[in-house]
């Protein structure tokens, strides 16, 4: 299309040239900013690097009016079945990664407060966020956009992409805003249901016709392969091995699992002059991280690629490097 138009233009009047260019080259620019219908001209992070996971937008529906059911009544989960637990707001939710594989997104409201749980199934990363956004609560999808391999979110309130991983807003009238990450658990159903008799689950009856027995991302986890290209990787340890995230201050440190496996379930650690206890639960592959108080600080459980892919820089904790 370029060569034609330089061509035509030796032959073309200089005026009708320049209308040729217009309505020929720059639309064809603007598309090649706009992935599934959002304009990518002003994110954050190039627009080459943001890639589609395939579905195209809400072609993975979130999860907008979530049903729950008791610990007692959540007979479809296994023991080992994998979630993600939240203890918020005096309220107590438990959120089957069975189900979220195939909605990735819930939205979800808390004793009057909007939040929004978020898993990446190709990073392993579950992240909840405070959607109570400068007097306006947001709402969330999925836009079937990849950065780093790790879902990109939107906002339908003012259609701006999040970075799940950076908790960032990385194109549209949000851009550069950023999300309150609050703590949450990425367990075991049998660990979060030992700590937490009395939690609500997310129930399988959604609304759609998926097959929640069915996981479908099959020996994803157990293998080496990306699907997507990452900017950043680090061979130190098995990419899809669990690691937890920790950012103080704009800094980060993360805790290999690899390495927490090597020392005492729990112990005395600190970063940027923050004093903290490390629990690690090698059985059921968890950890957190809490405070002087005893209160939980936020962290990210994700696997080793995705937490070092975008934060490169981290600190990254050694067993011998332990105060316990």
């Amino acid at each position: 299309m370029t060569e034609l138009a330089q061509s035509d233009s030796i032959r073309l009047p200089h005026a009708l040239a320049v209308i040729v260019f217009v309505t020929v080259c720059l639309p064809l620019a603007a598309f090649a900013a706009t992935k599934n219908g959002f304009p990518l001209d002003d994110s954050l992070i190039p627009a080459k690097e943001i890639r589609s996971g395939g579905p195209p937008k809400d072609g993975i529906p979130a999860l907008a009016d979530p049903a729950f059911v008791s610990a007692v009544d959540a007979a479809f989960l296994r023991d080992k079945d994998r979630v993600l637990g939240l203890s918020y707001n005096g309220v107590v939710r438990a959120y089957p990664i069975r189900i979220l594989n195939y909605h990735e997104i819930v939205n979800d409201v808390l004793n009057g407060e909007g939040v929004v749980i978020s898993y990446c199934p190709l990073c392993g990363s579950g992240m909840a966020f405070s959607t109570d956004f400068h007097g306006t609560r947001l709402v969330f999808g999925v836009s079937g956009l990849l950065y780093n391999s790790d879902v990109l979110m939107y906002d339908r309130n003012t259609q701006s992409l999040w970075s799940q991983l950076m908790s960032q807003a990385i194109s549209g009238p949000l851009k550069g805003e950023r999300l309150d990450a609050l703590s949450i658990s990425h367990t075991t159903w049998e660990e979060w249901k030992s700590r937490n008799p009395d939690t609500q689950v997310l129930s399988p009856k959604t609304g759609f016709s998926r097959n929640y027995r069915v996981d479908p991302y099959p020996n994803y986890g157990r293998s080496g392969r990306l699907y997507f290209p990452v900017n950043h990787s680090n061979k130190r340890y098995k990419r899809k091995m669990l690691a937890m995230g920790l950012e103080i201050d704009g800094q980060f440190k993360v805790y290999p699992f690899d390495e927490l496996e090597k020392g005492p379930s729990h112990f005395v650690d600190g970063f940027q002059d923050t004093a903290f206890e490390v629990l690690f639960d090698g059985e059921h592959q968890t950890a957190r991280i809490v405070d002087t108080d005893g209160t939980e600080i936020p962290t990210t459980i994700a696997f080793w690629f995705a937490w070092y892919a975008f934060h490169p820089e981290s600190e990254i904790f050694t067993a011998n490097s332990s105060d316990g």
